[in-house]
C-alpha cells in the first residue's frame, strides 16, 4: 500500500508527464504527418483541415483556399525565422514583435498576425498556457477568451482538477502556480495552411524516465476569429488525444537562437 506521501509523489510524476504532453502540443509535428512527406497532395490537406476545424461549430468558414505544398513548405521555412524567446515559469516562448503575442499581460498572451508566423505563435503561446500547472489565473482566461470547439469545456474541467491535485502536492497556495516549466520547444512544422486557419504540428523535449530526454509532436489547430487567433481544444479537452512520441526532429523546422 502507498503511504500519502508515496501517494503523492506517484500523482506527481504522473502529473507531470503529463504537463509535458500539454507543452509539446505547442511546439512541433505529428508523426503522421511525418509519414505522408514534406510535399503532400492537396486532397490530403484538404481531408486534414476538414476533419478538426469543421468541428469547432463553424469557427472556420466553408471556403477554404489551400496553398500548394510547394508554397507550404517555403511559409514553414520562412515562419520559423527570426524570433525571440520569453521566460514563462522555467520555459522559453518565441515571440515576435512583428508577428506576436503583441499584448503579454499577467501571464497572458494575445495579439497574433493573420499570417504563417503569427498561427504558429499563437498555437505555441496559446497552447502552453492551457496547461493547469500555471494556475487558474492563466489557464482559465486563456481557454475562456482563446480556445474554440467542443473540447474547451472538458479541458477546462479537467484542468481545474489537475490543478487541485498538483497544488496539493506542491503545497503552494490557492491560485499560484503549481510548479514550474521542464520542457523545450525543439521545432515546428505546418501539416495545412488556409486563409482562416492552419494546422501546426510542434515538438516539445522533456525530461522522461531515467533521465532520458523525450520528444513529443502534438497538432495544434489554429483559427481566426474575432481578429485575433484562436486554438481550437483538442479531442475529448485532452492534449494527449493529439500528441505522439517521437525519435527525431527529421522532417521538422528547428527553433534557432533559443535560450
Amino acid at each position: 500500500m502507498f503511504s500519502r506521501w508515496e501517494y503523492y509523489r506517484w500523482r506527481r510524476r504522473r502529473r507531470r508527464r503529463r504537463m509535458a504532453l500539454l507543452l509539446i502540443a505547442a511546439i512541433v509535428a505529428s508523426a503522421i504527418a511525418a509519414q505522408h512527406g514534406r510535399l503532400v497532395s492537396e486532397r490530403s490537406s484538404s481531408r486534414a483541415m476538414r476533419s478538426a476545424p469543421s468541428a469547432a461549430n463553424g469557427a472556420v468558414g466553408k471556403t477554404r483556399h489551400f496553398v500548394n505544398a510547394h508554397a507550404r513548405t517555403g511559409r514553414q521555412k520562412a515562419a520559423g525565422a527570426g524570433l525571440s524567446w520569453r521566460a514563462f515559469h522555467g520555459i522559453e516562448l518565441p515571440v515576435s514583435s512583428q508577428y506576436g503575442p503583441r499584448h503579454v499581460d499577467h501571464g497572458l498572451a494575445w495579439g497574433f498576425a493573420d499570417t504563417p508566423d503569427g498561427a504558429l505563435l499563437a498555437a505555441i503561446n496559446i497552447g502552453v498556457r492551457t496547461a493547469a500547472l500555471w494556475g487558474p489565473a492563466v489557464f482559465r482566461p486563456t481557454i475562456r477568451d482563446q480556445v474554440a470547439g467542443p473540447g474547451a469545456a472538458a479541458l477546462l474541467r479537467a484542468d481545474l482538477s489537475d490543478y487541485a491535485a498538483l497544488r496539493a502536492a506542491a503545497g503552494v497556495r490557492p491560485g499560484s502556480p503549481a510548479g514550474r516549466g521542464y520542457a523545450a520547444e525543439a521545432g515546428f512544422r505546418f501539416a495545412a495552411y488556409t486563409s482562416t486557419g492552419a494546422t501546426v504540428d510542434v515538438v516539445t523535449e522533456g525530461p522522461g524516465p531515467g533521465g532520458a530526454t523525450v520528444m513529443v509532436a502534438t497538432r495544434v489547430e489554429v483559427i481566426w476569429r474575432h481578429g485575433d487567433r484562436r486554438v481550437l481544444a483538442p479531442p475529448g479537452g485532452n492534449w494527449a488525444n493529439s500528441a505522439t512520441g517521437i525519435s527525431s526532429l527529421t522532417g521538422y523546422t528547428t527553433f534557432a537562437n533559443q535560450g
